[in-house]
């Protein structure tokens, strides 16, 4: 009856986890790798709003969340065939990684908004190679 219990205390969190768990799924990389962003920048959003309220407890699960999700993008990249392109990204996830963990000590939530917006803006860029 624990389990049950857990599972209720939280019930948003708990269809989050199943939904992001089930969209995954199917394997299909291109797609984890989407989820990862929509995972991030939805973090880097919460994080904002967290600070804007002096919920320092969210703030730093989601900043935790973000960087996670920002280490597992950079492991995914192939260096060798994605060439320049993904030492680009490399650099790009590791500069967020680093603007966010400074962030992460103050209570301006703009810093959190800009790594989202630039983290929706790499999202934007990726999602459409699936489509072209």
């Amino acid at each position: 009856m624990r389990y049950a219990s857990a599972l209720a205390a939280n019930p948003a969190a708990t269809y989050r986890q199943i939904d992001l768990v089930g969209r995954g799924a199917g394997g299909d990389p291109h797609a984890l790798v989407g989820l990862l962003y929509e995972e991030g920048i939805a973090a880097l959003r919460t994080a904002a709003w967290a600070a804007e309220r002096g919920n320092y407890a969210v703030k730093g699960e989601r900043v935790a969340r973000a960087t996670a999700v920002l280490f597992a993008l950079e492991a995914g990249l192939d260096f060798d065939k994605g060439g320049q392109v993904a030492k680009t990204l490399g650099t790009f996830y590791y500069g967020l990684r680093g603007d966010i963990l400074q962030a992460a000590t103050g209570i301006d939530p703009a810093p959190f908004r800009d790594a989202a917006n630039s983290l929706e803006e790499i999202a934007k860029a990726w999602s459409s190679l699936k489509a072209g």
